[in-house]
């Protein structure tokens, strides 16, 4: 496993970053989560966070969304730091679930679609159409894949300027996958949003990313344009990630 860290990001000429960690990190009692990470990514961008689980994706996106306090370091969202400021100009798709079975996939939207000023109807009705999702059927009759393309619709029919996706795939059968994934990050793009995707499905992400963050153990392993890392080292996304986990 590759044990150098990363440099803290310094300012540059150009638009201030979306993201921004500096040398942040987490602790839940004591256990160390995040241990000194910094990254910034840049407006408009896709990145791909990658890493076992139990590396700190998730206490990283949960940060980043304002769901938690770091113990230590600074996390900054469009400048700001992260919590009631911030929450219209964050989209988060957790891993976890958090829907009403009893309702039906159309209810589920329009009891979302009351809690955001944000929400952009053209763009609900885009991604209804990529999700394919039957809008009469309750949400406790769907599969885990179909609840996992609901829970995306919710947060993606925002306009909010940063997404964060907490393994969002997951479930979703694979011929479907790669369309899917395409069809929302070409959506993000279109908007100019900036997109930060936690994922164990690299074969089928890969080429959706500009830039890669690898954690191991809460640490920043590897990090950068994912163009110049494939030329620098000679090997795919996917390689790299195994060479450098190994």
């Amino acid at each position: 496993m590759a044990t150098g860290e990363p440099p803290v990001p310094q300012p540059e000429a150009g638009p201030a970053p979306a993201v921004l960690f500096r040398d942040v990190t987490k602790r839940y009692g004591q256990v160390q989560a995040l241990r000194g990470v910094s990254f910034a990514l840049p407006p408009g961008t896709v990145t791909g966070l990658v890493g076992v689980n139990g590396s700190g994706k998730s206490t990283l996106l949960k940060l980043a969304a304002g769901f938690l306090r770091p113990t230590g370091g600074e996390v900054r969202i469009l400048g700001r730091t992260p919590g009631g400021p911030t929450k219209h100009q964050v989209a988060f798709v957790p891993e976890v679930d958090p829907l009403f079975a009893w309702m039906t996939v159309a209810e589920t939207v329009r009891f979302a679609r009351a809690f955001f000023p944000d929400w952009d109807a053209d763009q609900a009705a885009e991604l209804r159409d990529i999700l394919e999702l039957p809008e009469g059927r309750r949400v406790g009759a769907l599969s885990k894949g179909m609840r996992t393309r609901l829970r995306l619709l919710l947060a993606l029919a925002r306009s909010a300027p940063v997404v964060l996706l907490d393994e969002p795939f997951s479930g979703i059968d694979p011929p479907s996958r790669r369309r899917i994934s395409q069809g929302i990050l070409t959506a993000c793009r279109r908007s100019g949003r900036t997109v930060l995707l936690s994922t164990h499905d690299l074969k089928d992400a890969e080429p959706l990313f500009d830039r890669l963050l690898v954690l191991a153990e809460g640490r920043l392993v590897l990090e950068g344009d994912a163009e110049d890392l494939r030329e620098r080292h000679g090997k795919s996304i996917e390689e790299l990630v195994e060479e450098v986990l190994a």
